[in-house]
C-alpha cells in the first residue's frame, strides 16, 4: 500500500483563485441536479436511541499557532452547530455539510481561523470548521450510515501528541467543493446532534430504533517513509470491525479507506533510508 508521493508543487495565487472559483460553481450546479435528495429538515425533538457519540477538545496548544485563532475557531463552530443541530437524515437522503452550513462570512458570525492553503498554514474565514466534519465523519463510521464523499488532507500537519484516534481518521472541508456527504441507505431516520459546550465539541448520531451493530475502527499498514526529494510521507489504511449487538457475533472486518500524506514535520525515526 505504501507508495511514493511527488514533491509538493506551490501554485500561484491566481491559479488557485481561478481553480477555486470553478470548483465552487461546479458544486453549486451539482446541488441542483436531479437524482439526489439532500437532508434539510431539523427537529428540536430528539430521537430516542443513541447510535454513536464523540467529543473533541476545542483548544489545543499547537506549535506555531496563535491561540486567538483557536478561540475564533470556537465561535465559528458555534455558528456551524446552529445550522446542523437536530438535522433529520431520512431514508434515501444525503447529508451535505456545506449545503447546510453555507458560505462562512463575518456577517453570519464566522471568524478568521487556521486553514491549510497550498500545503502551508494560513488564516481564512471559518478556519477550523474541519473539527466539525472530523467529528461527524468519525461518528458516522460507527453507524449504518454510508460515507459517500470524504476528503483527506494531503498533508499531515501536526505530530500525534494527544491524538486518541488513528492517523487520517477525519474529514477535511473547504467551501464548498471539499465537502462531507453521508447517505442514509437504511430504512430508519437518523438525527444529528452537535453542540459546543464547556471545553468540547460534542456530537451524536441518533435514531428512532436501537442500534443493531457495534463498530470499532482500526488502523492497518501504518508506515512512514523518506521520499527521494527530501521530505517524509505517512501512510495507513482504516478498517472497521463489525459485531452483532443482539447475538454478540463478530461479523468480520470492512475496509474504509487508505490514506497517503506528506508530513509537515520531521518524524523521530532512526535508520530510515530514502526509497530507491
Amino acid at each position: 500500500m505504501v507508495k511514493t508521493l511527488p514533491k509538493p508543487q506551490h501554485r500561484s495565487p491566481l491559479r488557485m483563485a481561478l481553480g477555486k472559483t470553478w470548483f465552487i460553481a461546479k458544486r453549486r450546479v451539482q446541488w441542483h441536479l436531479p437524482g439526489k435528495r439532500y437532508a434539510a429538515t431539523r427537529s428540536a425533538a430528539q430521537l430516542q436511541h443513541e447510535h454513536a457519540s464523540h467529543r473533541t477538545p476545542l483548544l489545543r496548544q499547537l506549535k506555531g499557532v496563535e491561540m486567538w485563532l483557536q478561540h475564533n475557531k470556537v465561535e465559528s463552530l458555534k455558528v456551524a452547530a446552529s445550522c446542523l443541530d437536530g438535522l433529520l437524515l431520512r431514508p434515501g437522503e444525503t447529508f451535505s455539510f456545506w449545503r447546510l452550513v453555507g458560505k462562512p462570512s463575518a456577517r453570519r458570525g464566522f471568524k478568521t481561523g487556521l486553514v491549510l492553503r497550498n500545503g502551508r498554514i494560513a488564516q481564512g474565514m471559518g478556519g477550523g470548521l474541519c473539527q466539525m466534519t472530523n467529528l461527524i465523519y468519525w461518528m458516522a463510521l460507527h453507524t449504518e450510515l454510508s460515507i459517500t464523499e470524504r476528503w483527506r488532507h494531503g498533508f499531515d500537519v501536526f505530530p500525534d501528541e494527544g491524538r486518541s484516534q488513528p492517523f487520517a481518521s477525519g474529514a477535511t472541508c473547504s467551501y464548498n467543493y471539499i465537502d462531507l456527504q453521508i447517505g442514509n441507505r437504511t430504512a430508519d431516520t437518523y438525527q444529528l446532534r452537535v453542540r459546543v459546550e464547556g471545553d468540547y465539541l460534542h456530537g451524536e448520531w441518533r435514531a428512532g430504533v436501537r442500534p443493531r451493530y457495534a463498530y470499532r475502527v482500526v488502523e492497518r499498514d501504518h508506515a512512514i517513509q523518506a521520499e527521494w526529494w527530501g521530505g517524509y510521507s505517512r501512510h495507513n489504511s482504516l478498517h472497521r470491525m463489525v459485531r452483532d449487538i443482539e447475538t454478540g457475533a463478530d461479523l468480520g472486518e470492512e475496509f474504509i479507506t487508505e490514506n497517503h500524506a506528506i508530513m509537515m514535520y520531521a518524524p523521530l525515526l532512526k535508520n530510515l533510508e530514502p526509497i530507491p
